[in-house]
């Protein structure tokens, strides 16, 4: 017949045949589940109240509780801790009055000690566990910064040429880390001037060959008939003008590396004798029948669409599925806008100790600019217009071009009301910096514009274009 409440944390509790469940303290004086104005009282006063009998008793009276359940004996006490108020005992006695004699008071009193004791405890253990979470979130939280920062200090340790927030482009760096560590043969993909040469550097001295040289070729610098000899060597009088026995760069490059950069433009001969090197890892010096091994590992790079090349017959479909083995597609600039303004002050800090200047402030209009330009030759053109930037400015403050801060204006388009002479000049222009201002080689800009080389220089002097 006995109900025991204990009210505790802003509720209140109720036990009754191992059923539990809470009533907010929020609901005092609007519910009759619970004699409120009591609790209430007690709450207050931080007194004992001892009801013999309920129905004389006129002090709670008009308790919804009360009224209703018709309690004979009621006994409502405080929990106390140290003087503070933690929870409230209520038991009644529905059968007969005067249910709560001393000795049962004294048990009630012993009740209320071990309550405020288990109250206290659970707000302890309550207190440890959120502390214990708290102390999981953060060490969660410092083991994802731990781990971030250990992928920046490796960036920055092995890429410290690289700067790049672009997620895309640091996609492409964990590729370079991933692969680095084999001998795959690895084909850089990328317009002119995104920074292939730096991420073949990057594959190469995070490598276990890194104390072995870096022997670099650019296939599109060399003439046709010197670039077998650049490669495999020749002997004394192999040929016209071989005066003296000369090592081929695969041999410089035995337990290295060696990047083939512009790939695309190797002729189709030496296609076939470089697919060689890659299956076998042999080949002959000019003038040399004897079979010499190298044990290189061959990155290479291109700007070209060699699956474009395979289909108009420019070049070997097997050769570049030797080269295809671990692909890295590098982004344009105009796909990394966010970079251009780290990309920006590294290269005026650059440019500025080179020079001797101090260019402290980029305006957020010339930084604006930059980023609306399409930038056809990616950071090897932004390079060049900080450069010149740097060169012009007179005073801290950093002056672009004209020419680019109109074709952001623009972007990089003529409009309607351009004259011919504008119209024919941005077209040269952008050919010649797609081109890497190459004019007369084999995919230069006067061959893209149908002119012969001389015609082209005679057109640009006219426009007063000049390259950077």
């Amino acid at each position: 017949d006995n109900e025991l409440f204990i009210e505790a944390a802003g509720s209140v509790e109720k036990k009754e045949v191992d059923v539990l469940y809470s009533i907010p303290l929020e609901a005092s004086g609007h519910s009759s589940k619970l004699p409120f104005s009591i609790i209430n009282y007690v709450k207050r006063t931080r007194e004992n109240v001892l009801i013999p009998d309920a129905a004389k008793d006129n002090r709670f009276v008009n308790d919804d509780y009360i009224s209703q359940h018709n309690p004979k004996s009621i006994l409502c006490m405080p929990v106390l801790d140290k003087g503070d108020l933690i929870g409230i005992l209520y038991l009644e006695n529905n059968l007969i009055t005067d249910a709560f004699k001393p000795e049962r008071f004294e048990v009630m009193q012993i009740l209320s000690s071990q309550s405020a004791i288990s109250l206290q405890n659970a707000r302890l253990y309550e207190a440890l566990r959120n502390a214990l979470m708290e102390v999981e979130e953060l060490k969660n939280q410092l083991q994802a910064e731990n781990i971030y920062l250990q992928e920046e200090i490796k960036l920055q340790h092995n890429f410290e040429e690289i700067i790049s927030h672009n997620k895309s482009f640091k996609k492409v760096l964990s590729k370079v880390e991933q692969v680095a560590g084999t001998d795959a043969t690895v084909l850089i993909l990328g317009e002119t001037g995104t920074g292939k040469e730096l991420i073949a550097r990057a594959v190469h001295y995070i490598s276990p060959r890194k104390d072995r040289p870096l022997v670099k070729v650019n296939c599109a610098a060399l003439p046709a008939n010197l670039i077998e000899s650049e490669l495999f060597g020749h002997e004394k009088g192999a040929f016209t003008g071989a005066l003296a026995r000369k090592i081929g760069r695969f041999e410089l490059a035995n337990k290295g590396t060696i990047f083939l950069d512009e790939i695309g433009d190797l002729s189709l001969e030496l296609q076939a004798k470089l697919l060689r090197v890659l299956q076998e890892g042999e080949f002959e010096r000019l003038g040399n029948p004897g079979t010499i091994s190298v044990d290189a590992r061959v990155i290479a790079a291109t700007n070209r669409d060699l699956e474009a090349a395979i289909k108009e017959g420019q070049f070997r479909e097997d050769l570049y599925y030797r080269l295809n083995v671990f692909p890295l597609h590098i982004p344009p600039l105009r796909e990394r806008e966010g970079d251009i303004p780290i990309l920006v002050r590294h290269f005026a800090d650059k440019y500025s100790t080179k020079f001797g200047k101090k260019i402290k402030k980029i305006s957020k209009k010339v930084l604006g600019a930059l980023q609306s330009y399409h930038w056809p030759g990616n950071a090897r053109e932004l390079e060049n217009v900080i450069e010149r930037a740097v060169i012009l400015s007179r005073d801290d403050t950093l002056h672009i071009d004209e020419m680019i801060d109109h074709q952001s204006r623009t972007g990089g388009k003529v409009s309607g009301s351009d004259t011919l002479k504008d119209v024919e000049r941005a077209h040269i222009l952008k050919v010649l910096q797609e081109c890497n201002w190459r004019i007369d080689k084999k995919r230069g800009a006067a061959e893209r514009l149908g002119l012969h080389p001389s015609t082209l220089r005679s057109r640009m002097e006219k426009l007063g274009i000049k390259k950077p």
